[in-house]
């Protein structure tokens, strides 16, 4: 169990109902969709709906229709946030609802600001029940509300209101000041020139936030004299963009903090909380003068204003501090500016540096490293500095101590990020570093399909040695997790085939011996592991001619020849592609193999897979009699000499090649190697392989093969060894679970 425990119940069947919306629900004329039995869901749970189907990506005009059972389904908290959403789906759909707060930042489809006022307007509840509503990156459409006489100053209950990064004018901001309880405001990244407004709501606003006003066109002085009037502010952003101001741009705002932070307390004296972060022209001793002359400041924003290491700061035990001066600092602001490219994108770069040599695991900052990827799923600058610090902080042993729900959404969103940024050879780069790690690739769920095939898309175009080598170490550990399904899909690319069998043809010119080549190998074994169509496009892209050449090539590796030899293990099972293993040269060298007791077992152990397959079937069998007896012969000669391995040298998904080899009229040497592989096998794992046996019918062949007159004894003895491993298996399952039941009394 995770560190931060299992899932909750109800989260847990929400996530069903979502997957399930089609099979739930019943379609309208207007193609959107409706619960087919609509039950009366509790308040809070209809809300945390909507938010899991705008999270997951599902919540659009076709699956927003279930919240038209305004009855049924109470919306108060609702999310649209990054969801697709029309007008006239968001009217129906949302808007009969008595809403409380309403997220509808960057919502596409064509909603604009216009269309939710007015569409909340003219519900009566909405009117005044409506408390909290953030519009960032909506174009406002303000002269459409005009036109049809409503505005922000409709929604009079509204307190909070979010519109950053959006086309908000002067005249828009001045109806929005006019709400008689508005307390806080944010006009972020807007085309506002003037504040001049904000004087019409000072006895009520508490919270200001004005990030980058770049087309601002006020003095400091005036600037300052309708600040100074906001009695009862307690927050105050003034920050600035350090990325995208000149240091010759912005001296009008750099003056305005310069003088409210070395001005009279008396000026915005309920201020606790301010932030200028970005201010670059911001001194050590004006923030010293600040602290000093308010003792409740509980917040101060200063990252890139390199003043954030004043000594007064440290002796602040109540005051968080976004920065760069320490660890702290810096977890603060990747905490408090995920919305802000520009200071997630600086706060990243510090955190590169502070966990460049870490040595214990941080899983507080990965989850915020998380967080600025997802918040800014578009920007380049944050993934690229973002993928390194997961590197750092996942690196050697520190991922083995993370929350395993928490590495489960890292890999996923170090997928998005390759996904995304296809070209950017550093970010995928920092990916496949992150991702080449035995742990996470074997232990931690995620979506190894998808997986393997951005990393095979990504070799592809390039070429890089060093990255090559990781791509390929990852599809060879990738390709033995899928499916059976996903295999046979990632089989059908010729493309990887020939990539991989490139890969093998490179390394085998230079004669060189390395993990790339073990690893494509290995790649390529898996690929072709009960895949038919993989095995043919093995042999149509001339891969058994170079397997040949690196038989013969790397005859001193067992390493090398016990992969090439698995995976002709894999095409000798393929019906229909046995003859093209028909060549002389190619059964006498694995013959020469399968005889020399110099050579390792696990070598000797394929080379004989290999010679079983082909000679059980005496159909495709091409090359004379004398050389199948003789190969039958030395099958079960050599396999008596081989000694029981203690490591496991080979795992199987499936017996059903073996049963062929398991007949009963099958020559010894061939019926020998079959039962050799099952003992050895269910001797290092058999709980793993006993439902298998039973399942594909290998226990009752054995039976027959152990009872039939004719069966040579030293199969009749290993069949019986693997038969009572198996009983001794199923008998002990048996008595565990008789002596866990509880006792009826």
């Amino acid at each position: 169990m995770d560190a931060d425990g299992p899932q909750a119940l109800c989260d847990l069947c929400l996530a069903q109902v979502c997957s399930s919306l089609e099979a739930l629900c019943s379609r309208r004329a207007d193609g959107s969709l409706g619960l087919s039995l609509a039950p009366v869901f509790p308040q809070e749970m209809a809300d945390q709906l909507l938010r899991n189907m705008a999270t997951k990506g599902i919540l659009n005009d076709t699956t927003v229709g279930i919240f038209q059972h305004c009855k049924e389904l109470r919306l108060r908290r609702a999310s649209i946030r990054r969801c697709t959403v029309s007008a006239e789906a968001f009217r129906l759909a949302l808007c009969p609802h008595r809403l409380q707060e309403l997220d509808a930042a960057w919502a596409s489809g064509g909603l604009t600001g216009a269309n939710i006022v007015s569409g909340l307007a003219s519900n009566p509840e909405c009117r005044s029940s409506l408390r909290r509503l953030c519009l960032t990156g909506l174009h406002v459409d303000w002269e459409s509300l005009v036109e049809v006489g409503v505005g922000f100053s409709s929604l009079q209950g509204l307190r909070t209101l979010n519109m950053a990064n959006t086309d908000l004018t002067d005249a828009a901001l001045e109806d929005i000041c006019s709400l008689p309880q508005l307390e806080s405001l944010d006009i972020s990244c807007s085309a506002v020139s003037k504040l001049t407004a904000l004087l019409r709501c000072k006895n009520t606003l508490r919270s200001f936030i004005g990030h980058k006003l770049q087309q601002l066109d006020m003095s400091p002085l005036r600037c300052l004299s309708v600040l100074s009037q906001l009695h009862t502010l307690r927050h105050l952003d003034f920050s600035e963009d350090h990325f995208a101001v000149d240091d010759s741009d912005g001296k009008d705002g750099e003056e305005t903090v310069r003088q409210l932070l070395e001005g009279s307390a008396q000026v915005l004296p309920s201020l606790v909380s301010l932030d200028i972060s970005g201010r670059k022209r911001t001194s050590e001793a004006s923030v010293r003068a600040f602290v000093e002359a308010r003792g409740g400041l509980v917040f101060l924003g200063l990252l890139a204003t390199g003043a954030s290491s004043c000594e007064i700061l440290t002796s602040q035990r109540n005051l968080k501090v976004t920065g760069e001066a320490n660890e702290n600092q810096v977890c603060e602001a990747l905490r408090r500016y995920r919305d802000r490219e520009c200071f997630i994108r600086e706060a990243l770069l510090h955190l590169y540096n502070l966990t460049t040599d870490i040595d214990k695991p941080r899983p507080d900052m990965l989850k915020l490293v998380l967080e600025g990827m997802q918040s800014q799923p578009t920007s380049l600058h944050i993934h690229l500095v973002a993928t390194a610090c997961i590197f750092n902080l996942t690196a050697q042993d520190l991922a083995e101590a993370m929350p395993v729900c928490l590495l489960t959404s890292t890999v996923t969103q170090l997928l998005i990020a390759m996904e995304s940024f296809p070209s950017h050879q550093q970010v995928q780069k920092n990916c496949l570093l992150a991702l080449c790690s035995d742990y996470i690739l074997q232990d931690i769920p995620f979506d190894k399909y998808f997986a393997a095939t951005l990393v095979i898309n990504w070799l592809r175009s390039h070429q890089d040695p060093t990255l090559q080598r990781m791509a390929v170490a990852v599809i060879s550990i990738l390709v033995a997790k899928l499916s059976t399904e996903e295999t046979v899909k990632l089989g059908k690319d010729v493309f990887i085939m020939k990539q991989l069998l490139a890969i093998v043809q490179q390394k085998a010119m230079a004669g060189v011996v390395d993990s790339t080549l073990k690893f494509a190998l290995s790649a390529l074994w898996n690929l072709t592991d009960e895949m038919p169509t993989a095995a043919r496009n093995f042999i149509e892209c001339q891969g058994l001619g170079l397997y040949e050449e690196v038989l013969e090539t790397y005859y001193t590796e067992p390493s090398i020849q016990q992969k090439v030899l698995g995976l002709l293990n894999n095409i000798a099972e393929v019906e229909g592609l046995q003859g093209d293993l028909m060549e002389e040269g190619l059964l006498e060298h694995i013959l020469s193999l399968l005889q020399d007791s110099e050579v390792e077992v696990g070598v000797r152990y394929f080379a004989g897979g290999t010679l079983a397959q082909l000679a059980s079937r005496p159909e495709a069998w091409t090359l004379g009699d004398e050389l199948h007896s003789n190969t039958v012969k030395q099958l079960h000669e050599s396999i008596m000499t081989w000694n029981q391995l203690e490591r496991e040298m080979v795992s199987y998904r499936s017996f059903r090649p073996f049963c062929p080899l398991l007949q009963t009229w099958q020559p010894s040497g061939v019926q020998l190697w079959a039962v050799w592989a099952i003992h050895l096998v269910c001797g290092q794992n058999t709980s793993h392989y006993r439902s298998m046996m039973e399942k594909e019918g290998v226990t009752e062949l054995l039976r027959a093969l152990a009872a039939h007159p004719d069966t040579h004894s030293d199969i009749r003895e290993l069949s019986d060894s693997i038969l009572l491993m198996v009983d001794q298996q199923q008998n002990g399952s048996a008595s565990t679970k008789n002596h866990t039941e509880p006792q009826n009394s």
